[in-house]
Parts: structure tokens; sequence; C-alpha cells
């Protein structure tokens, strides 16, 4: 069976750093957009910590999020970016019910 996959990614960065993280964070957004399996995307900050910030990305399928990963532009906007991240496990499997 396969299900869809949500992915959360989150990231420490300084209110005066944010500007431009969040110029970043847009055209890695626009460039995972186009990969076959892409479904949607959400940014957002923390309520009670201002510089934890997500992002959070459905697919399709695992392997629609693993081969979005892949292409070169994705690998030259995004992939750099996504480095930044808080070392943590993202890709979540949508349960049934």
């Amino acid at each position: 069976m396969v299900r869809l996959v949500f992915v959360v990614i989150r990231f420490r960065v300084g209110e005066t750093e944010q500007g431009e993280f969040a110029e970043r964070l847009r055209a890695a957004v626009e460039v995972l957009g186009r990969q076959k399996g892409f479904l949607s995307a959400r940014t957002g900050r923390n309520v009670d910590d201002p510089e934890l910030l997500a992002l959070t990305l459905e697919f399709e399928n695992v392997g629609s999020y693993r081969r979005a990963l892949s292409p070169y532009d994705v690998k030259l906007t995004a992939v750099p970016l996504l480095s930044q991240a808080i070392d943590e496990p993202t890709a979540y499997e949508d349960l049934p019910g």
C-alpha cells in the first residue's frame, strides 16, 4: 500500500537572518514544487520560539519525495538550504484512519 508522505523540516534561524532565509526558502519550495509527486508545501514560525522555523512538504509517496531531491536544479537551490536543517528524521507516512 502506497501512502502519502509528509515531511517536517525544522530550522533554527536568528530573527535578523530570517528575511534572507525566507527568500531562499521560497526558492527551494518553488523548485521542489515542480517535481513529480509533489502535492503541497507550508512554512511557519513557532509561536513560542520565533527562531524556530518549519517547512512541511507533502508528496504522493516516499519514492516521490526521495526522487524530488535528485534533479540538478533541486541540488543547486534546495539542498544547500535543507542542509541547514536541524538534524532529525523528517519523513512521515500518513497513518490510516
